[in-house]
């Protein structure tokens, strides 16, 4: 008998029409746990270098992770996982919500997608009943629209529908997926459902999923929410309010943006406003958020309430997550009532709030700068806000100039030419990031960005303090109950640690202390994407319930599966080498780990390439970030070490020949 998992996967080949019932290996939940540690697997079995994303052999694949459906506070994620079409890499892409949960009570843990279909359909699950229904009354229509319409055709109120809007039918290149209460949306993975023509998948379960050792889980169950109520009691001092608490993070229950507004570049994520925020500011956007926030709400099982639904003025309700609240506003350089209400447009059309509103800025200042004309914009409004509904229409519709700019800022600038290469200065591997333009490099966070898989600053941070404590008595403070640290020497650094002088960045922590903390934060990210945690009780936030320690436990005592500290650490390092091993099969190496020029003011190129060879010594890789052949195998990972000394990426005599660089392919729509 399978525990926490079903032991099931749907195969759907959308060209046939074919759907199959696969039972899968227990000994892959073992050695890769789950969620995307599993669909990693499949990745690389399955989806050769050779396949381009949008080829009929590239796989979609909907995962909910192995502890999901459990009584487990917060486990509620779904991991897609494709090729993207941005970054030519293996794209994962997490949101909240139901659907997860609702598949393994459907009895399935992945769904996984290949092939095309000849017309645009819906995938509808419903326990042992799974089809593929007509969807082309459903082209055109909106993402929580498309919901609405299913469940009200199959007469199922509490069918969890994940659907894409415009954007993933027409192939935009940051299209997002749209799932109710949360989405993913990072690396295009969305234009790749619409390549397929599925415009959505339904999900409606009412099995039981087992548990192996009820009465064991349920105790940590409640040890975990005995310790949300305290700390949300116990606030840690001296953190901005957003990380006070726990939450992915609850900024819908944060008024005040000084920090956000302030610190985060606006526009074309060029622009610091370091004075912006003021009393008037202040009392404006409490009204705004007050008058358009319906509600706080939760995803499944969770009682963080870190989402909110907002109802802008004559537009529909919409749920509103994360920093999108203001990535619409800060990339207009207007106000907070804007911004509420493009970013509901933009769930409809299903886009990244985090490309979008950057692409949209981009194209305003390519204007601006006469590499774009008039000619190229015509019939687009004068006013600021209007603009940016315009270009969001043939964005998502790639009308005219939307054509191009639907490929994201990295390839529209290529496409463009004539030095529009210089303003698309925030991407790293062809993907735009988060508008954080600081002065002096961060060492651990240079890092984070240049080695990321996720390409995602926020998939990785959280679990080490983003700077020192001013004063060494807080620092002392902060580390007495910090229990969650992987070892006592994490908080020796952190104690260390120092505003200025000679134990401050950009020389401290040094760079052993950086790969060590980079790979515990990288750690609980990996087993978050396995298992289905929310990173908002776990990865994300400072001291968190969910850690290191009590993890193997709950693995044990949901999943069946003998596991400890020792273990789950070498089963995660196992599936982020497996990770790594797709993309470098795919053309990614050291080349590409470059965050912007002007993410810091002040850059260190030989502390930067020192940081970079001592963080791939302690993953065991190689001096181009390849994974060596005795890591490979020390991982039990032999297929991997075999495909790459076959290929030539690795050669025995040397663990990897420095790659030139290769020329990029061509990109279409």
């Amino acid at each position: 008998m399978r525990y926490a998992e079903t032991g099931y996967n749907l195969e759907v080949d959308l060209s046939r029409g074919n759907i199959e019932r696969v039972e899968t290996d227990p000994r892959d939940t073992e050695l890769y746990l789950g969620g995307l540690g599993t669909s990693a697997k499949i990745i690389w079995e399955r989806v050769p270098p050779e396949v381009e994303p949008f080829s009929p052999d590239n796989l979609l694949i909907f995962a909910a992770g192995l502890l999901c459906g459990t009584p487990a506070t917060g486990c509620n994620r779904t991991i897609v996982t494709t090729i993207s079409p941005q970054t030519e890499l293996m794209a994962f892409s997490m949101m909240g919500g139901f659907l997860a949960p609702e598949l393994k009570y459907a009895g399935y843990d992945k769904v996984i997608f290949r092939g095309k279909s000849p017309d645009l359909v819906y995938l509808w699950i419903h326990n042992d009943k799974v089809e593929l229904r007509d969807a082309t009354h459903l082209r055109g229509k909106g993402a929580i629209e498309t919901a609405a319409l299913i469940q009200q055709e199959l007469k199922e109120p509490k069918a969890q529908v994940a659907a894409i809007g415009a954007a993933g039918e027409n192939r935009v290149f940051f299209a997002s997926i749209e799932q109710g209460r949360s989405s993913a949306s990072r690396g295009g993975i969305g234009a790749v459902m619409g390549d397929k023509n599925l415009k959505a998948i339904v999900v409606r379960g009412t099995k039981d999923v087992s548990i192996a050792k009820p009465m064991e889980f349920m105790e940590l169950c409640n040890e975990v929410l005995e310790y949300i109520k305290y700390r949300n009691d116990h606030p840690i001092p001296g953190v901005m309010p957003i990380l006070a608490g726990l939450g992915s993070p609850q900024e819908m229950k944060v008024h005040d943006e000084k920090w956000h507004t302030e610190n985060f570049s606006w526009g074309n994520s060029r622009t610091r406003r370091k004075d912006f925020w003021n009393e008037d500011i202040a009392r404006e956007w409490t009204e705004t958020m007050e008058s358009m926030r319906t509600r706080l709400i939760s995803c499944y099982n969770c009682p963080m309430t870190c989402g909110a639904t907002i109802s802008p003025p004559g537009m529909p309700t919409y749920m509103m997550k994360c920093f999108s609240k203001l990535t619409y506003t800060m990339a207009a350089m207007s106000d907070l009532e804007f911004g509420l209400g493009i970013a509901q447009s933009a769930t409809e059309y299903g886009v990244d709030g985090f490309s979008a509103p950057q692409v949209m800025a981009f194209a305003l200042e390519l204007l601006e700068n006469g590499i774009l004309t008039d000619e190229d914009f015509p019939g687009m409004p004068e006013d600021n806000e209007g603009r940016f509904y315009w270009l969001l229409e043939h964005i998502v519709h790639r009308e005219g100039i939307g054509d191009i700019l639907a490929n994201g800022t990295y390839w529209a600038a290529k496409q463009i030419g004539k030095g529009a290469e210089e303003y698309a200065h925030n991407n790293i591997k062809k993907h735009e990031q988060l508008p954080l333009k600081l002065s002096m490099l961060n060492p651990i966070y240079f890092i984070m960005y240049a080695t990321g898989e996720k390409i995602n600053i926020t998939q990785i941070e959280g679990q080490f303090p983003q700077a020192p404590f001013p004063k060494r008595e807080h620092r002392e403070a902060f580390v007495k109950d910090w229990f969650q640290v992987p070892d006592e020497k994490f908080k020796q650094y952190f104690l260390d640690w120092e505003p200025r002088g000679d134990n401050s960045i950009p020389y401290y922590p040094t760079p052993p202390m950086v790969a060590d903390i980079v790979d515990w934060q990288e750690r609980m990210h990996y087993i978050d994407d396995a298992l289905g945690m929310c990173a908002g009780l776990s990865s994300f936030p400072l001291k968190p319930p969910y850690h290191l320690h009590n993890y193997p436990k709950f693995i044990s005592a949901g999943a069946g599966v003998d596991m400890d500290e020792e273990k789950l650490t070498q089963a995660i390092r196992r599936y982020r080498t497996l990770v790594r091993a797709n993309n470098t099969r795919r053309g990614m190496s050291r080349k590409d780990e470059k965050p912007p020029k002007d993410h810091w003011k002040k850059r260190f190129p030989e502390l930067e390439k020192e940081l970079l060879d001592t963080y791939y010594a302690f993953k065991g890789w190689n001096e181009d970030g390849i994974p060596t052949e005795t890591t490979l195998r020390e991982f039990g990972l032999d297929y991997v070490a075999d495909d790459f000394l076959a290929r030539g990426i690795l050669t025995k005599d040397a663990d990897a020949p420095p790659k030139d660089d290769a020329p990029e392919k061509g990109k279409e729509a």
